[in-house]
């Protein structure tokens, strides 16, 4: 069983950055596709980014475009989100989701199998 820990998060000012990193354990993820989603209090849990399992594609949303980079480590069965520019309404828990199948849809929330217990980044303005 894959398990997920999430780390990172934190409070920063608009216009700040932070890394999160999730490590898995349990079993090699070096072949799964992986994912940053995150939920705002009152809306629900939105895809930000994710990389396919060598990490040469990657796939953002549009809201974090050009701000936001995921990337791994698969010798460190890790995956990190670096958050620059950071926005109010980029305030939000951040979850990160694996799945053993290559061919799921990355956007989808519902595809993933394994999830960690979410960090909480929070932008002030």
């Amino acid at each position: 069983q894959v398990q997920l820990v999430e780390s990172g998060g934190g409070l920063v000012q608009a216009g700040g950055s932070l890394r999160l990193s999730c490590a898995a354990s349990g079993r090699a993820i070096s072949t799964y596709p992986m994912a940053w989603f995150r939920q705002a209090p009152g809306k629900e849990r939105e895809f930000v980014a994710a990389i396919n399992w060598s990490g040469r594609n990657t796939y953002y949303a549009d809201s974090v475009k050009g701000r936001f980079t995921i990337s791994r480590d698969n010798a460190k069965n890790t995956m990190y989100l670096q958050m620059n520019s950071l926005k109010a309404e980029d305030t939000a828990d951040y979850y990160c989701a694996a799945d053993p199948e290559y061919s799921i849809n990355l956007y989808r929330p519902d595809e993933y199998d394994h999830w960690g217990q979410g960090t909480q980044v929070t932008v002030s303005s």
